[in-house]
Parts: C-alpha cells; sequence; structure tokens
C-alpha cells in the first residue's frame, strides 16, 4: 500500500520547492528554472513572486535579464504567458504546442476555415523577423495579405502556429512598452527541439508535486498525460492522499515534516502556487477554490500564513504614503498578525523604496 501524505505534508512539499519556506540564494534565472517559470501575463506582477521567493533580489537584474534574452515571457503552460528561462521557452514550448493550437482553434476555428496554415505562418515569420509587431499590428499586416479573414482571428492563430516571445521593454522592472512580440527561436537564436512530454512531467513534479495526473494536467493544459506518466511510474515515487488519490513524485524530492515552519509570504495575482492542482486544497484548505481558480482575467493577490491562503492584499496611494491593505479571510493570532505586519514592511520597502508606507489589517 503507497504511504499517505497528509494534506499539510503536500503543503510543506510543495512549499519547498517553491522556494516559500525559505527565501533561497540560488541565481534569478536558475530559480526561475527551478519553479517551472512563473505565470506572467501581467508585466510586472511576478516581480513579487521572485522577491517572496529570493534572498537580496534585485528586480533589475531579472528587467536586465529578460533583455539580454537569458529570460522570455512566451505562451506556454495552459495557453497563458510564462516567464521562464530561454532553455525552457524551447524545451517547453514543444511540449504544449498542440494544446495552444487546440485552444486557439475552439475560439477561432470557423473565423480560419480554409486558411493556409503554412502562408500564414510563414508571412507571420516574415513581418516578425523584420520588426516586433503588437497583435493589434500584425493582424492588420496578415489582412492585408489574407482577404476575407478578420485581423484578429489570423493574429491569434500567428501566435498559436508561430512560438512568439514577447519582447522588452514590456515586462523590464520600472519601464513599460507595448506588447511587442517576435519569434521564440529567432529570438533566443535556437531551434525549438522535438518535444519530450516525459521531460515535462519530471520538471512539474520537481517544482509542483507530489501530484496526481489530475494536477499535472491542470499545470500544462495538457489532456492526454496518464500514458507518459505510467511510463514515468517505474522510475517515480508513488503515495496516496487523504483521499485516497494517487500521487507521483520525484523519488529524490524534497518532504520536509508537515509542521516545518512556513512562514507569511505574499503571493502576486497570477501565483503559480495556486495555479497549478486540479486539488488547490493543500494551499486553500475550505476557502472557495473560484476566487482562487486557474480562469479569468482578476483575482487577488494572497498572503500565506503557516503555509495556507489566510488573506489577501493590495496595495494603494495615501495621504501619507503607500498603504499595504490585508484583507484576512479567517481570525489572524496575534503573533501571526504581527509576522505578517513584518513581511508587509518589507513589501512595501521593495515595491516603493525610499517612500513612507503602512500595513493595516482588517478584521477578519
Amino acid at each position: 500500500m503507497a504511504p499517505i501524505l497528509s494534506r499539510r505534508a503536500l503543503n510543506r512539499a510543495t512549499l519547498a520547492r517553491q522556494l516559500l519556506l525559505e527565501r533561497s540564494t540560488v541565481g534569478i534565472v536558475p530559480a526561475v528554472e527551478r519553479l517551472a517559470g512563473l505565470q506572467a501575463q501581467t508585466p510586472h506582477s511576478w516581480y513579487v513572486g521572485l522577491w517572496s521567493r529570493l534572498a537580496r533580489f534585485d528586480p533589475a537584474a531579472a528587467g536586465a535579464a529578460l533583455v539580454a534574452r537569458a529570460l522570455v515571457r512566451v505562451v506556454l503552460m495552459r495557453s497563458t504567458i510564462h516567464l521562464v528561462s530561454a532553455a525552457d521557452a524551447l524545451a517547453l514550448r514543444g511540449v504544449m504546442q498542440p494544446m495552444i493550437e487546440r485552444r486557439t482553434e475552439t475560439t477561432f476555428g470557423r473565423r480560419l476555415a480554409g486558411l493556409d496554415r503554412a502562408a500564414l505562418a510563414a508571412s507571420a515569420r516574415r513581418l516578425l523577423d523584420a520588426q516586433p509587431l503588437t497583435p493589434a499590428e500584425l493582424g492588420r499586416e496578415l489582412a492585408a495579405s489574407f482577404n476575407g479573414y478578420d485581423a484578429e482571428a489570423l493574429s491569434q492563430a500567428a501566435r498559436a502556429w508561430v512560438p512568439l516571445a514577447q519582447v522588452p521593454p514590456r515586462g523590464v522592472w520600472g519601464r513599460s512598452g507595448k506588447p511587442a512580440h517576435a519569434p521564440l527561436e529567432t529570438w533566443v537564436g535556437a531551434p525549438i527541439p522535438p518535444p519530450d512530454p516525459a521531460a515535462a512531467v519530471r520538471r512539474y513534479l520537481a517544482a509542483f508535486g507530489p501530484a496526481t495526473v489530475a494536477d499535472i494536467r491542470t499545470w500544462s493544459g495538457l489532456p492526454a498525460l496518464r500514458d507518459v506518466v505510467g511510463e514515468l511510474r517505474r522510475d517515480l515515487a508513488v503515495f496516496r492522499d487523504d483521499d485516497g488519490r494517487e500521487l507521483f513524485d520525484l523519488e529524490d524530492a524534497p518532504r520536509p515534516d508537515a509542521d516545518a515552519p512556513a512562514p507569511p509570504r505574499f503571493l502576486y495575482d497570477y501565483d503559480n502556487l495556486l495555479l497549478s492542482h486540479a486539488d488547490r486544497a493543500r494551499f486553500l484548505g475550505g476557502l472557495a477554490y473560484a476566487a482562487f481558480g486557474p480562469e479569468g482575467n482578476r483575482r487577488p493577490s494572497a498572503v500565506l500564513v503557516d503555509g495556507f491562503v489566510a488573506a489577501t492584499w493590495t496595495t494603494a496611494r495615501g495621504r501619507d504614503g503607500h498603504v499595504l491593505a490585508v484583507q484576512p479571510l479567517r481570525q489572524l493570532t496575534t503573533s501571526e498578525r504581527e509576522a505578517v505586519t513584518g513581511e508587509g514592511i518589507e513589501l512595501l520597502a521593495f515595491l516603493f523604496p525610499g517612500e513612507r508606507g503602512d500595513v493595516r489589517i482588517a478584521a477578519a
């Protein structure tokens, strides 16, 4: 019989891999690889995700890595933009490609009926190799050559059929820019290798395990993974959760004690910690899943207390400086409020260096 891992044990195992039990001193690019990327469709909120995970995190250095193309923002898991290393952008895109195409065709298929896919891809590459373009700009250019097709559908088809990187200055700390894209392979100067789903599963387990097949499917968006996991099974550790579901993990992955200390951590709005499992009870406990699910365009930023979501947070400018407002979702103890306040003060100093700030924790 496979050993049982409690909810708290799963919580601590994933927190350790996500660098949320204690901040890591690893470099920025290796950290992003260890995390299997960060969801990053918002230009800058992911910087908080790295700040919460890395000691002495320098956001300017992360922005410089984007400019230097060591880090890339590209459509990957769940057909959403992720921040990954250049190597992972290439390795993971080939695995995710069928899912990205399927989701695009589900939405735009009727508007693309009869379109010459090879011709569109060639045209999009030619245009984007000449200069980065926004989706709207690319759509207008393509519509001039593909009569009878609307610009939005053509742009979305190009996004799916031609792997694209969203280029700086978009996403660079302290800067802004239009969401312009260039072909991924041109941008990083290397080809996309043949897809290796088994390697992607192992990367997921290293960053988010132990996990069920359904968890891996939720993270990736890929529908057919049971056979892949079955082929890996003899090399994996197998457990069960409190509900009897089968969990898979890498043999040598960290699985700390269920009572390992977990200090307060501020997560950003699209933090992958809360988006990468079918069963998110390991972090949400009894909270309603809807507010922190993988769908939708907006969600609250969460505060972890003792490893579980216990509050949400926002920032706003007040008369006397910036205010970090914390809304508890349960009653916090005095020591928990003090710890959250301390971490919040540090977050304000990161977000608004040299400016006055105040942490205000509301009543539950």
